[in-house]
């Protein structure tokens, strides 16, 4: 998966290459050639680029200890680990790897962009600890169609607050005014965080409806297989009997013992025909009773994941909410700057046109509230219609499977008890011919 030839060897992370790499990026100014003589100490070094260099395994970084951004893109890395002691560790790249599981990061408390691009990682997990994160970069692995079963596509990141703005001509003119920058990053810092709580709540719960599925399916199976042997095993009895029916007619010389023969032979079919559906109803209840079940505790999960959803939702809004009290405050102290002419900043004119007077700014201020929040509204809808949609289309398809199987089966049991009829018939008439 990773973009380097498959001819060159494994590497080892070493003094010596942790070494030159701190000296090629080192200062190269007179600075530079000065600590190149004196040597760089590890722990003063901030930022380390190592990609490209054939990493297997990541080992010898404990001495980076105020290191905040790590470069270990376009390697073979196959786990995350040796970073402990990178407690001021802020950016990490891991794109272009050969990484399997998300580990190794609770002690990274201040990471704030992590990418694990174009990976072999197939669950999201141990990303508790990262309470700053702010960035996840999880494309090109082997979760892209777990994103969709969590319908949680899009909330690893940025996505949803940029398209806030993205339409968003007022809120886009004002972000130019004093102090709104600063506000309006707060906001994006926080309401980032919740859509990560959202995606990973998202991914966890997704891995628990895909547990509670596959134990369903394995019951399923396990009671169709098990009810499918006893009724082979009850078949073999009679055809080992039948045999010998058989040869017993054919070998019988009077009339009376031969129709005395076939009668007990049908006697035996019509209880091999008892038999086999008495089995198929007992099967029938028996998975009704295991649908039913699994139908409760599926609807119940989806139930949690929505309530769960909701709630955080709320939290994106609340912060929206919050967020256009403080903007629209601001506002209308430019406002009443503007108006007395004590406005020292340089306003363009697009800006500048928004303060002619209230009801104008207040306008624009709410337009931009109301763009936000229809944003929000139209992911949690869209989040949770699927969720229902895919709840309720699982659940009708599990009822109509079941029906099908069992109109399959008794359909077979007919068939074969009407084939076995056909042949005691056969013998009954060459008997008479005879």
């Amino acid at each position: 998966m990773n973009r380097l030839g498959s001819s060159l060897e494994p590497r080892v992370m070493d003094d010596d290459m942790l070494k030159l790499a701190v000296q090629e990026q080192g200062p190269q100014e007179e600075a530079g050639q000065l600590a190149k003589q004196e040597g760089i100490l590890f722990k003063d070094v901030l930022s380390l680029q190592l990609d490209f260099q054939n990493i297997l395994r990541i080992d010898n970084l404990w001495q980076f200890e105020n290191l905040r951004k790590l470069q270990l893109d376009n390697n073979i890395i196959e786990r995350i680990e040796g970073l402990e002691n990178l407690t001021h560790l802020v950016w990490l790249d891991l794109s272009f790897n050969n990484i399997e599981a998300i580990e190794g990061l609770d002690a990274l408390v201040n990471l704030e962009d992590l990418s694990l691009f174009n990976n072999r990682i197939s669950k999201i997990d141990s990303l508790d600890a990262l309470a700053k994160l702010q960035v996840l970069s999880l494309g090109n692995n082997q979760i892209s169609n777990a994103m969709n079963a969590a319908f949680v596509e899009h909330l690893n990141g940025s996505f949803l607050f940029d398209s806030m703005y993205a339409e968003d001509v007022e809120g886009n003119k004002l972000a130019c005014l004093p102090s709104v920058a600063e506000l309006l990053e707060a906001y994006k810092d926080k309401f980032v965080i919740i859509c990560l709580n959202i995606f990973e709540y998202g991914l966890k719960q997704q891995e628990k409806r895909k547990v509670e599925l596959d134990t369903f399916s394995a019951c399923v199976h396990e009671a169709v297989r098990e009810n499918q042997e006893q009724g082979k095993h009850r078949v073999a009895m009679f055809e080992e009997k039948y045999l010998v029916s058989l040869s017993a007619i054919q070998d019988e010389a009077d009339i009376t013992g031969t129709e005395t023969k076939i009668v007990e032979y049908g006697e035996d079919i019509t209880e091999l025909y008892n038999v086999l559906m008495t089995l198929e109803m007992q099967l029938v209840e028996q998975l009704e009773e295991t649908i039913n079940m699994f139908e409760r505790n599926i609807i119940d999960l989806v139930g949690l994941f929505i309530e769960n959803v909701q709630s955080l939702m709320a939290q994106c809004r609340d912060l929206e909410t919050h967020h256009h009290e403080k903007l629209l405050e601001i506002c209308i102290n430019t406002l009443e700057k503007v108006l007395k002419g004590e406005l020292d900043a340089d306003l363009p004119e697009d800006v500048r046109a928004l303060f002619v007077d209230k009801d104008t700014i207040v306008n624009a201020v709410g337009t931009s509230h109301d763009i936000h929040l229809l944003k929000i509204d139209n992911r949690e809808d869209e989040l949770l219609t699927r969720v229902n949609s895919w709840c309720t289309q699982l659940v009708d398809k599990i009822h109509k499977d079941e029906i099908s199987r069992n109109r399959k089966r008794v359909r077979e049991i007919n068939q074969y008890i009407d084939h076995m009829q056909s042949e005691l018939d056969n013998l009954e008439y060459t008997d008479v011919i005879d």
